[in-house]
């Protein structure tokens, strides 16, 4: 799963960044812009976005500003700091979950299309949904992870 998700992102960045170069290049070398070019880079840059999140929820890297680990001081502190952020974030997102399903439910029933290609706007808008549901099993993953942790300390103490 690792190696599929960093040659997805290689891939996104490069296309964006192709996609890119070519926008400047035509645009304001050539003073050619490319019709729809933006429309087409929107679909991989969303992608992009969604997938780097999902990437960070894997690798549990998200940005934290845990100022309470500071008054910590034991493991089974840093733990339960740990099961209780794991619980919030599901929460939150579980939240966020179920407005982007009533969203993609929309996107669905209306299929939008852009407006110079017409390309079917609900691949862009299906990004959501996907990327907070693996954002939720991988949050679920280290909940249960961080809960492990703590019953087997606590298991160990005793």
């Amino acid at each position: 799963m690792e190696r599929f998700t960093q040659c997805l992102l290689t891939a996104l960045i490069l296309i964006v960044a192709l996609g890119q170069f070519v926008q400047v290049i035509t645009r304001y070398v050539l003073q050619v812009p490319v019709m729809g070019l933006e429309e087409t880079i929107m679909y991989p840059t969303l992608w992009l976005y969604i997938c780097g999140a999902v990437n960070a929820s894997r690798e549990n890297s998200h940005i934290r500003a845990n100022v309470l680990e500071i008054f910590l001081k034991t493991d089974r502190q840093h733990t339960i700091l740990a099961i209780v952020g794991e619980i919030i974030s599901l929460v939150v997102g579980l939240w966020l979950l179920s407005w982007a399903w009533d969203y993609t439910r929309y996107a669905w029933r209306v299929w939008r299309e852009s407006p110079t290609l017409y390309i079917p706007t609900f691949y862009a808008d299906v990004a959501l949904v996907v990327g907070l549901v693996l954002m939720m099993l991988y949050t679920t993953t280290y909940l249960i992870k961080h809960i492990r942790s703590l019953s087997a300390a606590e298991g160990s103490a005793q």
